[in-house]
């Protein structure tokens, strides 16, 4: 009898010993970061993903970090303004996105870093980067004159899962 508790403490006492090196070895299998998707400046062309619902985007020079989206299935340049409340597009881009004059009624004061503009609201079916899909976007149009660019804000981004910085790139998980 003494022999056997012997044998079986001896076998508990191995298996002790290798336990802490299972649980380190699956401890560094659960820390990898999941893969993301590198999206390029040049060209402005989204890869195919890597991971789905991840996008990777790499500051410009000039430390923004900008892209091209799918707004309602068409192809537009834009940047991430995370100070921006709303998706804001220019008129030409709204008509070009099938919004007519008549659709735009700009009767709301926006304060923007160049002042207060007037914009129109509208209502934008989905807008796209890479493998990440958002629908049902609020968003504002403004005068050609006011806005250059397409600024990609806070009504997109809220919708995310997710969204950060590191090393110098900006990370969108939906």
């Amino acid at each position: 009898m003494l022999v056997r508790v012997l044998v079986f403490a001896g076998i508990i006492a191995a298996a002790a010993t290798q336990v802490p090196i299972l649980v380190n070895e699956y401890g560094k299998a659960a820390q990898k970061p999941a893969p993301v998707q590198v999206v390029s400046l040049a060209p402005s062309k989204v890869e195919p993903p890597v991971s789905y619902g991840s996008v990777l985007l790499r500051a410009d020079a000039g430390g923004h970090y900008q892209s091209d989206f799918t707004i309602n299935g068409r192809p537009v340049h834009g940047m991430i303004d995370t100070g921006a409340t709303y998706v804001t597009i220019n008129e030409s881009t709204a008509r070009s996105l099938g919004f007519s004059s008549v659709d735009l009624d700009y009767r709301y004061s926006l304060q923007t870093a160049n002042g207060t503009s007037k914009v129109a609201y509208v209502k934008l079916d989905r807008l796209e980067i890479g493998t990440i899909r958002v629908r049902d976007l609020d968003a504002m149009v403004a005068k050609d004159s006011a806005l250059s660019t397409t600024l990609i804000g806070m009504s997109f981004m809220k919708k995310l899962n997710s969204y950060g910085v590191q090393n110098g790139a900006l990370l969108l998980k939906q």
